[in-house]
């Protein structure tokens, strides 16, 4: 009886682990998705676009609960989670491409640093664009750059693979 005892005991803290991962990945989800969301709408200049996906991304940075996120992703959450969301409103408060091209630069890199310890279940690409001297993330390896668009949608290239 005491060994089944400790045998449940031992599912239940193993099942409370995998909930409480998995829930941390929930809350970091859209604030990535939103991020790709921004990005698109980037590469498209489609200022009224990015603006929509920054607002979205405001509101997930904001919904984030950094009381539930692991140790390592809590202390960089306390880092950049402020200059994510000064970054974020500053590109949803206009729908000129040129001023959010400007913030995506710092918020890439702020993002980047979060992805990172986050540790996504896919891949992720890290891309530079030697013409602006900023990077951004992007869910696939082709190179759409959102800091030129159509006008040069091809510079760059990937300086690092997260898994």
């Amino acid at each position: 009886m005491k060994s089944l005892k400790n045998i449940m005991m031992a599912i239940t803290l193993l099942l409370s682990v995998v909930v409480s991962n998995a829930q941390t990945k929930e809350q970091l989800k859209p604030v990535f998705d939103n991020y790709f969301l921004l990005k698109d709408a980037l590469v498209k200049a489609d200022g009224k676009a990015a603006a929509s996906a920054s607002k979205e991304l405001s509101t997930a940075i904001s919904s984030v609960k950094m009381e539930t996120l692991k140790t390592e992703e809590h202390m960089v959450w306390m880092k950049v989670s402020k200059d994510l969301s000064e970054e974020a409103k500053n590109i949803s408060a206009t729908q000129d491409i040129n001023k959010q091209r400007e913030f995506f630069n710092p918020l890439s890199k702020n993002m980047y640093t979060l992805i990172k310890t986050s540790k996504t279940s896919e891949a992720v690409y890290y891309q530079y664009c030697p013409m602006q001297k900023a990077n951004w993330l992007s869910k696939e390896n082709t190179i759409k750059n959102p800091y030129y668009g159509s006008q040069m949608l091809g510079c760059g290239k990937t300086v690092e693979i997260i898994k």
